[in-house]
């Protein structure tokens, strides 16, 4: 669970496919892990409770084994029943402080979209990051308002919390993000999709590998209690 102290999250956050076959899942997240990813996301929102669960306890397994956390999307009843080590809720999934209640020493993520005042009450329920997004046009969610990168900046002013770009990002517009300050880029396609996971992983985990951009590892982050 939970490290202790403030965390400043950096890298690759990347965020599963839907994907029912859970070999084929776990394999494709191992291949993100191998590669760098720092910080995996379970979404499934159209899986069985039984799936969900026996996906999520897989993969908050086989992350343990890589010292990466995994956060589970929506869901805290399924990221305390799998193991997992915190949550991610959006606008629908609940208040952020019940799930900080539920959840003392969990990794607490919030969606703030493009509202810089959501993420102001994301820090005050108790986050420990907010992601800002769509930044570029999304395939997964393609009618995604879109967040300007300048947001993203402004977002971390506001909130004191790392900052995770997400939507439509590829190595290709990841500089940009980046540059704009977004701490970690939540990635699903240009990971997932990759011909070579383990490949395109480390595409994005190498942008932040240089000495100014810090340890990318979430776990040896210090976190708020």
């Amino acid at each position: 669970m939970r490290s202790e102290g403030p965390a400043r999250l950096r890298g690759l956050y990347a965020v599963t496919p839907g994907v029912s076959d859970t070999a084929v899942l776990l394999a494709q997240v191992e291949a993100a892990l191998a590669g760098g990813a720092s910080m995996v996301q379970y979404r499934a929102k159209d899986a069985p409770r039984e799936l969900a669960l026996e996906q999520a306890t897989r993969l908050a397994a086989a992350c343990g084994t890589f010292g990466v956390p995994l956060v589970v999307n929506d869901s805290v009843d399924l990221a305390l029943a799998a193991g997992a080590d915190g949550v991610h809720l959006g606008r629908e999934d609940g208040d952020p402080r019940e799930a900080r209640r539920r959840m003392p020493r969990g990794i607490l993520g919030v969606s703030c979209y493009a509202e810089v005042e959501r993420a102001r009450a994301a820090a005050a329920a108790g986050a420990d990051y907010i992601a800002i997004g769509s930044v570029f046009p999304s395939s997964t969610k393609p009618a995604a308002v879109r967040a300007p990168l300048d947001l993203l900046a402004r977002a971390r002013e506001a909130s004191g919390l790392p900052v995770v770009a997400i939507g439509g990002i590829t190595l290709a517009n990841a500089p940009q993000a980046i540059a704009a300050g977004a701490d970690m880029l939540a990635v699903i396609s240009a990971v997932f999709d990759a011909p070579d996971v383990r490949s395109a992983a480390a595409g994005f985990a190498r942008l932040f590998d240089s000495p100014s951009t810090g340890n990318r590892d979430a776990r040896a982050q210090p976190q708020p209690l």
